[in-house]
């Protein structure tokens, strides 16, 4: 008995071993600073003395009285909204078609989609604002058809069309990645009933794309939300994001405490919200197919 009990015990340990430096990653990684970034929302801020080691309310009064930082969650969370919606509205036909491509144009265009994934963020938005700029590429083209010039660069407009071309590929992979398990055939069979091309895509498809634009979906708004780079250089110091307004309290006002309230709360914010739109998602996708 003792040595089958011996026996066993080395097969029982070996997931823990296995996942055990994993699990001290993640714990030093993500949870350590997460939980000390909680820590120190709840310290106090002095201009004179520094952080103090007080533990108080007062930042997340501020945050959630002030109509300043209200305005920016609601811009962030909109325009991450409209992100999200546009890059359904463009990545998911994209995917389709890309799932019906054969050899090689498959290829090139699965490159051409996950290329720009290899060039800097900072790069790509910076090309962005060379087009949309006072004197770029849009606005010369608007000058020789004899259109007046508009102001892109700076708005909301630029901070989404930015983050569109950056999210796009977050959104076609994951769909294509669902599409590309699904059997040809059931699409075939619908249309040889005589449904629409249309009927088949609306309900053969798409349902069972679900899934991945849950995912993609997903992504693109989490990435959306907590994007840095691309409102600060296409919005300007005028309209700020969540990610600007924690970057200036810990970088530029040295205010630790009020930056990590921000972070915290719009961490909890995304939370929220990705997971009551994961639910809804997936209770609709389990009434369609069963």
């Amino acid at each position: 008995m003792s040595a089958a009990t011996s026996a066993i015990k080395p097969r029982q340990l070996a997931p823990l071993a296995l996942s055990g430096p994993t699990t001290l990653f993640f714990i030093g990684l993500v949870l350590l600073p997460l939980l000390l970034t909680v820590i120190l929302s709840f310290n106090s801020y002095d201009y004179t003395a520094g952080i103090q080691s007080d533990f108080t309310f007062a930042n997340y009064l501020t945050v959630l009285q002030d109509e300043y930082y209200l305005s920016t969650f609601w811009r962030t969370l909109r325009l991450a909204l409209l992100t999200t919606v546009i890059t359904v509205a463009i990545g998911v036909p994209e995917a389709y078609v890309l799932s019906n491509m054969r050899k090689p144009w498959r290829s090139i265009f699965l490159l051409v989609i996950i290329g720009p994934l290899l060039v800097s963020v900072v790069v790509r938005t910076f090309g962005w604002s060379m087009l949309l700029g006072k004197n770029g590429f849009v606005n010369s083209a608007l000058a020789i058809v004899g259109l007046d010039p508009v102001q892109l660069l700076y708005t909301e407009t630029a901070i989404v069309i930015g983050l569109v071309h950056i999210m796009l590929p977050f959104m076609v992979i994951p769909v294509w990645t669902v599409l590309q398990k699904l059997d040809p055939t059931v699409e075939a069979a619908a249309l040889t009933l005589g449904a629409s091309r249309f009927t088949a895509l609306r309900r053969v498809v798409f349902p069972q794309a679900a899934l991945g634009i849950l995912s993609g979906s997903l992504i693109v708004f989490a990435l959306s939300a907590s994007s840095f780079a691309i409102p600060g250089l296409l919005g300007g110091r005028r309209l700020k994001m969540a990610a600007t307004l924690v970057y200036d309290e810990f970088l530029i006002e040295l205010n630790w405490p009020l930056g990590a309230t921000i972070a915290i709360i719009v961490l909890v914010a995304n939370l929220v919200i990705m997971l009551a739109y994961n639910r809804l998602i997936e209770r609709q996708a389990k009434r369609k197919l069963g």
